[in-house]
This record gives C-alpha cells, sequence and structure tokens, in this order.
C-alpha cells in the first residue's frame, strides 16, 4: 500500500491531487466520503487540470477536463458532458486507517 494523505487535507467539497508510483490521483471529498480517480480523461488519455488541485467545476458539482470541457460525475466518474460522453473516470481503490488514505496494490 502506498499512503496518499489524511482525509482532513482534502478540503470539505473539494478535490487534491496526489503523485503516486503509478501517476497522479485526485481526491474528491464531500463529507467523510472520498471518492478516488486516476487524473487521466478517457478522451485523451491527458492530465485533466492545468493547475494543481483544480479538479472541480465553478459550481464544484462536476469534475471538470479543463482540456476539452467534459463533465465527469463525483460519485461514479460518468461523463455526462463533451466528448467522451458516456466513458468513465478510472476510479482508485482507496483503503481507510483511521484518518489516512492509503492507495492499494500500490508499488510502494
Amino acid at each position: 500500500m502506498h499512503r496518499l494523505c489524511s482525509i482532513d487535507d482534502i478540503p470539505e467539497g473539494d478535490a487534491i491531487g496526489v503523485a503516486t508510483p503509478d501517476g497522479e490521483v485526485m481526491l474528491i471529498r464531500q463529507g467523510r466520503e472520498i471518492f478516488a480517480y486516476r487524473n487521466s480523461c478517457p478522451h485523451l488519455g491527458i492530465e485533466l487540470n492545468f493547475m494543481p488541485d483544480e479538479f472541480l467545476d465553478t459550481e464544484k458539482r462536476y469534475i471538470h477536463c479543463i482540456n476539452h470541457g467534459a463533465l465527469f460525475q463525483i460519485e461514479d466518474g460518468l461523463c455526462v458532458f463533451g466528448p467522451c460522453n458516456g466513458q468513465s473516470l478510472t476510479p482508485v481503490a482507496l483503503k481507510t486507517i483511521g484518518d489516512t488514505l492509503w492507495l492499494e496494490n500500490a508499488q510502494a
């Protein structure tokens, strides 16, 4: 397992990017629930953001690919608008121990 961060490192209702051995992961927090996806748009396989930790639209309702304007549902990563409509972000398996988030099955 690879340590990502503490739950409290992720602002409520927002997202952060965390480097892992296999590339960046975005972590989105809604209350105590954390959603995790690879930072890779299914359209072209490029990162979703230009600026660090900026993954959500202005209303913080969707994950936003800044490159093509695609919008993804936070709860399941499904694209609901844009060139990859109907495709999904790649989810990342997390394990929570106490308040610490760990990436499962990663090379440390």
